[in-house]
């Protein structure tokens, strides 16, 4: 009968090749994506250590992306991950989202588009459900705050013009940005997506605000309602 080789983790492995140790050596660039991952797991579980169980959850969600865009829901299935673990990989999560989010707040979105693009892919382009967000800017295009409005399936009951209209007077915007996600990937305007985009924009026309743009996200791509000239 063969036997089961037990691992006895990661505290048995020579200094050198221990993950924290090497990163406070060598920096973090040094450690490959499952190190890092081990080092945020902190302990293994029975028969595999931190390295291994990082290394299968990687594999199982498909790289850091996957594993970043997964939720509790998701993270409770996976055998071994206690409440410690999967509050820590969401809590690592939320900070790079975060820290994206801040680097937008005080940017021209005019001069500067990437940055809030770069910020959009990683907040939205892997979400299972279509999100509807507004970015508010003052008369100096700058970004000063941005809202998820919506989460759902998007079409014109769910998408009110009134309550885009008071986040925007509640924020002193005077410029805003419409965005949402197509959980297929694809960004192809739909007829409702036009539809909500008039409506919208007719409401915030009433009060003086302006919309630049309705950026639709998908898998490493967008759409821009203003670069295909659609917007009245």
């Amino acid at each position: 009968m063969e036997q089961k080789v037990i691992s006895k983790g990661i505290k048995s492995w020579p200094k050198t090749e221990r993950p924290r140790e090497r990163l406070l050596k060598s920096g973090v660039d040094s450690l490959s994506d499952a190190e890092l991952v081990a080092i945020l797991l902190r302990t293994g579980i029975r028969d595999k250590d931190a390295t291994q169980l990082a290394r299968e959850l990687l594999s199982h969600f498909g790289g850091l992306r996957g594993l970043m865009a997964v939720g509790i829901g998701d993270l409770s299935k996976v055998k071994g991950l206690g409440q410690a673990k999967i509050a820590t990989l969401l809590a690592a999560t939320e900070i790079a989202k975060r820290k994206l989010k801040e680097e937008i707040i005080g940017k021209n979105l005019i001069k500067d588009p990437q940055s809030v693009l770069a910020y959009l892919y990683t907040s939205l382009r892997d979400k299972k459900r279509e999100v509807f967000k507004i970015l508010f800017l003052n008369k100096a295009n700058r970004v000063i705050d941005e809202q998820n409005l919506f989460e759902g399936t998007i079409d014109e009951a769910s998408i009110h013009p009134r309550e885009v209209v008071k986040s925007a007077i509640e924020r002193h915007a005077t410029n805003l940005v419409l965005i949402h996600n197509h959980p297929s990937g694809e960004v192809q305007p739909s007829i409702e997506d036009e539809e909500i985009t008039k409506k919208v924009q007719s409401a915030c026309s009433a009060v003086s605000i302006k919309i630049l743009d309705h950026i639709i996200v998908g898998d490493n791509q967008y759409f821009s309602f203003k670069e295909h000239n659609l917007l009245a």
